[in-house]
């Protein structure tokens, strides 16, 4: 990067709202977020909980609607402190050339395969900001003064490396990769579309490190190449392993899992402030049935719980008192029925079983509170667990003991409660942060069109169809929406309830374990009161979206 001074001094910034509680600060190039970053990130405004860097934006978001709003013009009037170049770290790497595009990418390049190699090492690059899977992070080559690439020996080139047409399904742990302008590692298995030109053994994310991400923003990085086993040097002390903040949970046995049903999940209030590194925030999906499963018992509000589509059944080892919530079930324990939002005794060697209710619109997900809360493995100071990324303990399996934290709460058991489940037929949205990719007539047909939700739906997102009028019962004559704008938009920070349309033009709302960042623009973000809802829609429900004024309170 150039010392020169940022265009982020003389820019004024674009904000767009995404929801209620966050901004979306459009800059002019990759140095100014760099600048604008590094700021909010040493210095953050008040109720500030996170900035992510991306492309061209940062997204700032904050811990209530009010933070958000008194946010806006201190934003607008923002004016970063150039960055220091002597509080970034070097970083080298050590790479073994093997990568299956290495010859295609020369090719492209109009070079051989070897001074592909040599550009690749002698490349200064710039740890430019994190996403996509915890640990990757997207490197740029550092800038000289007349902004093309610097070298270690003084030259200067560009790099534009197209992307796969056809993504891989999966690109192993450790591959290192170039697409655009970028070079970066992978950090774990997972599907991929960058051109892959080598391999390093150096781990890029280590959950017991401080920080668990090897690269920072702002670090200078070298790819060296080896013949073969890789390794990393720093000219800063390595990370230091992390050692639990608190003593172990004490904990007794409570029950076997005799049938996890479809799904049966740790879920706690999840792990906030981690987006830079790529890592959502996770935890429960319908936050309010998971807070009044623990209430009910006298529980924190952020003790483990079981997340459950499809029912359960658990056999008790010990007495404990359990609450279930969320969609509509009949619980037994052996054969007496229990009503839901009620605390339950089940006595050792008792069965508890919860069974779905079949009816439309009895919602999704189960919520299993335990008196003493689930004791479960923690990452990054959270239970949860993070189907995108892999954090966290595990699916609950056949045979599985389960534990629950002694009853150390000074709350006791509390009365029955009113199970919190909502499934309404509309899910309330701010419009942006990227309507304006679509025309005032489409965001309208967005808004009328009655979607459904299909088989292909997760804890990522809900993936939408137009239903089939012969099946769903819906007259909808509507098509696929469609993009004013043409081109392919920059990857930019994401939340949950951020609605993404891919160019297929079916939309997917995004939910508790959705990407960090993401690449398709996003036409409306859910308000974060209705994401409980959200994640309650099962397969073949249909809904629309209603849009609301971000500058209105009682939204």
């Amino acid at each position: 990067m150039s010392n020169s001074p940022s265009a982020a001094h003389t820019a004024t910034p674009q904000l767009r709202p995404v929801g209620t509680k966050g901004w979306l600060v459009v800059l002019p190039d990759l140095s100014s977020v760099m600048t604008w970053h590094a700021q909010l990130t040493s210095s953050p405004l008040r109720g500030q909980v996170e900035a992510i860097a991306a492309a061209t934006t940062v997204l700032v978001l904050f811990a209530t609607r009010a933070d958000a709003q008194r946010a806006r013009a201190e934003l607008q009037n923002f004016t970063p402190a150039q960055r220091s170049a002597s509080s970034s770290r070097n970083i080298t790497i050590d790479v073994i050339y093997d990568g299956e595009d290495l010859a295609g990418v020369a090719e492209h390049l109009g070079i051989s395969t070897e001074e592909l190699i040599e550009r690749h090492t002698q490349q200064q690059w710039t740890a430019a900001f994190g996403g996509f899977a915890p640990g990757f992070t997207y490197c740029v080559p550092m800038l000289s003064e007349d902004s093309s690439s610097s070298t270690n020996d003084g030259g200067s080139f560009e790099w534009n490396i197209p992307r796969l047409e056809t993504p891989r399904t999966a690109v192993p742990n450790g591959a290192v990769g170039l697409a655009g302008d970028f070079s970066a590692v992978y950090p774990r298995t997972s599907p991929g579309g960058w051109q892959l030109i080598g391999r390093t053994e150096t781990p890029m994310w280590d959950t017991h490190a401080d920080p668990p991400a090897l690269l920072q923003p702002g670090d200078t990085v070298t790819y060296r190449s080896v013949r073969d086993q890789a390794t990393v040097t720093s000219t800063h002390a390595p990370a230091e392993t992390k050692r639990p903040s608190h003593p172990r949970t004490p904990s007794r046995p409570a029950f076997t899992v005799d049938n996890p049903g479809l799904q049966s999940l740790f879920q706690d209030s999840g792990r906030q402030g981690f987006g830079d590194m790529g890592v959502n925030r996770s935890g429960a999906a319908d936050r309010s049935s998971a807070w009044v499963a623990n209430d009910v018992l006298g529980n924190p509000s952020a003790s483990a719980v079981i997340e459950n589509i499809g029912g359960i059944t658990l056999t008790a080892t010990t007495d404990t008192v359990v609450c279930v919530t969320g969609a509509l079930a009949t619980v037994t324990v052996d054969a007496a029925e229990h009503d839901l939002a009620t605390p339950v005794l089940v006595r050792a060697g008792a069965t508890l079983t919860i069974q779905p209710t079949s009816e439309p619109g009895s919602g999704l997900r189960h919520y299993i509170a335990a008196r003493g809360g689930f004791i479960a493995e923690q990452v990054l100071e959270s239970s949860s667990s993070d189907i995108l990324s892999g954090l966290g303990p595990r699916p609950l399996e056949q045979g599985d003991a389960l534990s629950i934290g002694r009853r150390t709460a000074t709350a006791s058991v509390g009365a029955a409660g009113s199970n919190p489940l909502r499934t309404t037929g509309e899910l309330r949205c701010i419009p942006g942060p990227r309507d304006d990719w679509f025309s005032r007539q489409e965001f309208e047909r967005f808004c009328s069109t009655d979607w459904i939700v299909t088989g292909q739906s997760n804890r990522v997102g809900l993936r939408l169809a137009l239903p089939d009028e012969d099946e769903s019962g819906v007259d909808n004559t509507n098509t696929p929406l469609e993009r004013s704008h043409e081109g392919e938009l920059a990857s930019e920070g994401m939340v949950a309830g951020c609605v993404q349309v891919p160019p297929s033009g079916l939309p997917v709302v995004f939910l508790a374990d959705h990407p960090v960042t993401g690449g398709y623009p996003v036409i409306a973000t859910v308000l974060e009161e209705d994401l409980d809802i959200a994640a309650q829609l099962a397969p073949g429900q249909t809904f629309r979206f209603t849009t609301l004024n971000p500058e209105t309170p009682e939204n």
